[in-house]
């Protein structure tokens, strides 16, 4: 149990450092490949809504300190400013120094932001280029507008998004983007009286 407690302690304080390598490393180019705009309807995944500390919530987790992987389970809740992912198992990882710098996550796959909100089977949060990840059954909604595919990829410096459909039935991103109500039509509202006029 105490040894649990020091790789809790140890994986928790390893995500600390990392996150003022975030505060001070530039925005990190936009993709190469063909990316789309995560503006107006549907994705609009804005940028630096996702900084500072990062938060881990669960029922339970075990930690390795030899394989620097931490494995929280159940209803695992991680938040880092306005963004949130929820997933019923998150495994944090150290893939390319000693600080923590992938979460993978799966099962019931939410990112929540302010902007918008995504889900699928599976994701993937890589820390230091600031992406996110989603496969599976993605769905994307904000408001009324859902975009449906199975390959999800948000920059969260730049604001891009790419979504593709492979295995969907026809291959292609499904969406419904419902106009904003503008409320009744100018027929209908009543005449503006003219101050100062007299018969």
């Amino acid at each position: 149990m105490r040894v649990a407690a020091l790789v809790c302690v140890a994986l928790a304080c390893s995500i600390g450092p990392l996150q003022a390598q975030e505060t001070a490393a530039p925005a990190a180019p936009a993709p190469t490949a063909a990316a789309h705009p995560a503006q107006g309807n549907g994705v609009d995944f804005t940028s630096g809504k996702c900084r500072g500390a990062t938060n881990v919530a669960s029922d339970a987790f075990e930690g390795d300190f030899q394989t620097k992987v931490g494995i929280y389970t159940g209803n695992v809740i991680v938040t880092q400013a306005d963004c949130k992912l929820h997933a019923d198992k998150v495994v944090a990882a150290a893939t390319t120094g000693k600080d923590i710098d992938r979460l993978t996550a799966s099962g019931n796959v939410v990112f929540d932001s302010s902007s918008g909100t995504a889900t699928g089977d599976n994701g993937v949060y890589d820390l230091v280029p600031k992406t996110i990840t989603l496969t599976g059954k993605v769905v994307l909604t904000k408001g009324k507008d859902v975009m449906r595919g199975t390959v999800l990829v948000v920059n969260l410096n730049t604001g891009l998004a790419h979504l593709t459909a492979k295995g969907m039935p026809g291959g292609r991103v499904q969406s419904t983007l419902v106009p904003a109500d503008k409320g009744p039509p100018a027929a209908n509202k009543p005449p503006k009286s003219k101050a100062g006029v007299s018969n």
